[in-house]
């Protein structure tokens, strides 16, 4: 099999499921209005079950064979999280809630939904390490990030919510405790959701050396593997109820998402000196396309839900060209 037909065949189902959801909307299948429905599912249930399979299988042996592909990972992933996150409040200003959306689609590769296939085409079993790697990293510090910055993003846009920022001119309390209140709160609710505690759950298992046994493990793998699916599906949806929209902030977005992201690793780690493999796993697994979570937390906080959707398409179509690109640089 060729590297292009290698990415094709791990592209092709997430475009085809986008187009699914646009012709479902068409048809009037389904409307915007079940969106939201389907979106629900997927956070509450096939997401959470997914991130605790996915992590839970995980080794202790093999989080710490690779150290210099993990340092490589969680700044490719967590820095450019929050340089984006800090540009778009400071040079865009945009709200905490979008600026939290933008850095999430610029930084997370989709590795959980089609790092398997595309990584595993390409270094057979040695895979596993790089998937598990950038998993653990999303699904442990950006995602949860990004969930506690969108509910006070959410806070922060109703005035009338009971909280004590809220009711600051009724109590005597101070604005920073006032603001602490109101974070601390957001906390609570954010460590609650089933997708932020599952996944840390699952690998304080794993760092405790217990074994669940796999049967378990395929029960929960049912539902999750459907939680991808559902996300594109939906996102098609929205993308038929509305229009896709390419702005300049939206195309910037991509752009630092499948070039610059991977370019950026590519570049330092050859300067340092690294060769192959670190390189060619670290290079390959963030150029993968911007994950559709983007466009559940989009949809769930109802926070640029076209901008997301149209971001996360664009990404997943621009990277059958992108990722060619770099297999060639890599290889």
């Amino acid at each position: 099999m060729s590297l292009f037909d290698t990415i094709l065949s791990a592209l092709l189902p997430m475009v085809v499921t986008f187009l699914l959801g646009f012709v479902a909307a068409w048809r009037h299948d389904f409307g915007s209005k079940d969106a939201p429905t389907l979106n629900r599912m997927v956070l509450l249930y096939a997401v959470p079950l997914a991130l605790f399979a996915g992590t839970v299988t995980t080794s202790r042996a093999a989080l710490g064979q690779d150290i210099p592909l993990v340092i490589a990972l969680c700044v490719a992933i967590m820095g450019l999280y929050c340089v984006v996150f800090l540009f778009s409040r400071l040079v865009f200003r945009m709200q905490v809630s979008t600026s939290a959306l933008a850095a999430l689609t610029a930084s997370t590769p989709a590795v959980p939904f089609v790092g398997p296939a595309v990584l595993g085409d390409l270094f057979g079993g040695l895979s596993a390490i790089p998937v598990a790697i950038a998993s653990l990293v999303i699904n442990l510090t950006v995602v949860p990030i990004t969930i506690l910055l969108l509910a006070l993003g959410s806070t922060a846009k109703d005035p009338h919510e009971n909280t004590p920022v809220a009711q600051e001119g009724q109590h005597s309390a101070s604005p920073h405790t006032s603001y602490a209140s109101v974070f601390a709160a957001k906390l609570v609710e954010t460590i609650k959701e089933p997708m932020v505690w599952a996944p840390i759950l699952a690998f304080i298992i794993v760092l405790c050396g217990f074994h669940i046994p796999q049967l378990i493990v395929h029960a929960f793998s049912l539902l999750g593997q459907a939680s991808g699916g559902v996300a594109l599906f939906a996102c098609g949806i929205v993308l038929a109820s509305g229009t896709i929209k390419v702005n300049r902030s939206v195309l910037f977005f991509v752009f630092l998402k499948n070039i610059m992201q991977p370019a950026l690793v590519l570049g330092a780690l050859r300067w340092i000196g690294y060769g192959n493999p670190i390189v060619s796993e670290a290079v390959l697994t963030t150029a993968i396309p911007a994950m559709p979570i983007v466009i559940m937390l989009a949809l769930h906080y109802r926070t640029a839900q076209a901008e997301a959707a149209s971001a996360v398409f664009l990404s997943v179509m621009g990277s059958v060209v992108t990722m060619g690109i770099f297999i060639a640089l890599t290889h």
